[in-house]
């Protein structure tokens, strides 16, 4: 028999990962996961055991190659010939760097309202302040679990 969690037994633990040169699609493939709880031995895909995190640096998260200049985020409005495209040089340039990762791990959650509760446990922020040093958040070294997630200058 499968155990299942209750909801007063979920202990959501705080992370904090500093993204400067790190490769935001590495990134946001591994907070997709913690936001899930799929880091956790109790995962159960219906509830939201997930942990919360704090990244910093927002501002100088990398991308591979060129998609930098080259990617495009699209979204239409709803209206005939309302599709709108973004890259996220002009979204940098917009001092909107926390929509970029927020974007990536958006898409890499499944869609519904359990997702959009899961995605309100990521705080992203720029420069190295944030005001939840009270919750004691533990610091990932996430460029040391891989060479490939960190890019030198």
């Amino acid at each position: 028999m499968t155990p299942f969690i209750k909801k007063k037994e979920i202990k959501n633990n705080w992370y904090l990962v500093n993204a400067e040169n790190l490769v935001v699609g590495r990134l946001a493939a591994y907070i997709s996961q913690v936001l899930r709880g799929k880091n956790k031995s109790q995962f159960n895909p219906n509830q939201d055991n997930g942990d919360f995190i704090i990244v910093t640096n927002i501002e100088k998260i990398k991308f591979t190659g060129k998609k930098f200049e080259n990617k495009k985020y699209y979204k239409h409005t709803g209206h005939p010939g309302g599709i709108k495209e973004i890259s996220p040089f002009n979204l940098h340039r917009k001092n909107k760097s926390q929509d970029i990762l927020k974007l990536a791990v958006k898409r890499m959650l499944p869609s519904g309202a359990l997702a959009k509760k899961q995605l309100s446990k990521l705080k992203i922020y720029y420069g190295d302040k944030h005001p939840h040093s009270t919750q004691n958040p533990v610091e990932i070294k996430f460029s040391e679990l891989n060479k490939k997630n960190y890019i030198k200058n």
